[in-house]
């Protein structure tokens, strides 16, 4: 009777590490750096609103509502500043220097 629980405990453990591993690995599959990215977004209301979209070297400004998208503008990579990519890492680094300076 205690065996057939451990088998059904370690099969359950198993799926759930395979959901897991399958997860993680479709995170791993989207966040590459593909052709275009999400530079911003403005809600004007509900399935409205106004996105910055990177694609290459040029960001495309895209109006959105619910039945269509349409380009407002176009600008070259270097007309804009531009928020880094990986903004979040650098903050982060910039605490980790400031903590580690404290001790």
């Amino acid at each position: 009777m205690t065996g057939t629980y451990i088998q059904t405990a370690a099969a359950l453990a198993f799926v759930i590490f395979l959901i897991v591993a399958a997860g993680y690995m479709m995170r791993k599959k989207q966040t590459g750096s593909g052709l275009m990215s999400i530079v911003s977004y403005q809600s004007f209301g509900p399935k409205k609103g106004v996105t910055a979209l990177k694609v290459g070297k040029e960001v495309l400004l895209l109006g959105v509502t619910p039945n269509d998208i349409r380009l407002l503008k176009t600008f070259k990579e270097d007309e804009l500043d531009l928020p880094e990519e990986n903004a979040f890492q650098t903050k982060l680094d910039k605490f980790k220097a400031i903590g580690a300076g404290k001790n």
